[in-house]
């Protein structure tokens, strides 16, 4: 008899995902590994946008304290960009499967409603990440790119003589353009993680409850629970 073709590994589930049984059951979201990956964009993103509106205006200028003054802040400035763009790479290659658009992504869209009233069970069963999460994904990968191309050719200490007065000027207002959006998108990231509670201690010890994983992403649980290779509970 030839042997079984073993079943494929369902995008949501990621290296490290996995149920243990016990009172209460728990779920492993996040390895260290991501998590240091998360924070380490966390801080570099907050201290970007600290050091960017110092440098945009002069009403925040006070700001440049924190870092030293305004010449310490304008030379560290870019390096933190390039900090945040491996920073935020690690994260895009190790969550961009789990973050692709699923057909229930549609349905939890055109039930908004329902989501911001906390009536999640009239809501789809969605994967490890629902359809706001992967627009925050989506949205900071594009934004970040754009960061860092238009901040290459503002940095003139090193790339000044690669372009143009007249692209400098563009990349001045599409980096400018491009930090206020990725700030605003920050928020309602931050805000989300706060008001759907359990999921920041996710990112912080790893874990969630089996309770909250059956809530808030439940197809993502079932397709634990059923991934090749894994034992079921009366085994």
């Amino acid at each position: 008899m030839p042997n079984a073709v073993p079943a494929a590994v369902p995008a949501d589930v990621e290296p490290g995902d996995a149920v243990h049984p016990g009172k209460p059951v728990t779920v492993d979201r996040y390895s260290g590994a991501a998590r240091i990956n998360h924070w380490i964009t966390a801080v570099s993103l907050v201290l970007l946008a600290l050091s960017g509106m110092a440098l945009f205006t002069p009403k925040l200028f006070f700001l440049t304290g924190l870092f030293g003054g305004g010449q310490w802040t304008r030379a560290i400035h870019p390096w933190i960009g390039v900090v945040l763009f491996f920073s935020f790479m690690g994260l895009f290659f190790r969550f961009w499967r789990a973050n692709l658009p699923a057909r229930e992504d549609g349905v939890w869209v055109a039930r908004i409603s329902d989501v911001l009233g906390g009536h999640e069970e009239r809501l789809p069963e969605v994967g490890k990440y629902n359809a706001g999460q992967k627009a925050v994904f989506w949205s900071m990968s594009a934004l970040i790119l754009l960061l860092i191309t238009s901040g290459i050719v503002m940095w003139d200490q090193y790339f000044y003589s690669f372009t143009t007065i007249e692209q400098k000027r563009v990349a001045i207002l599409a980096h400018s353009i491009a930090a206020v959006v990725a700030i605003c998108v920050w928020i309602v990231h931050v805000y989300a993680a706060i008001w759907v509670r359990g999921t920041l201690s996710a990112m912080t010890r790893g874990h969630v409850t089996g309770g909250w994983a059956w809530r808030h992403h439940r197809k993502w649980l079932r397709e634990l629970v059923q991934k090749p290779g894994r034992r079921t509970p009366a085994e």
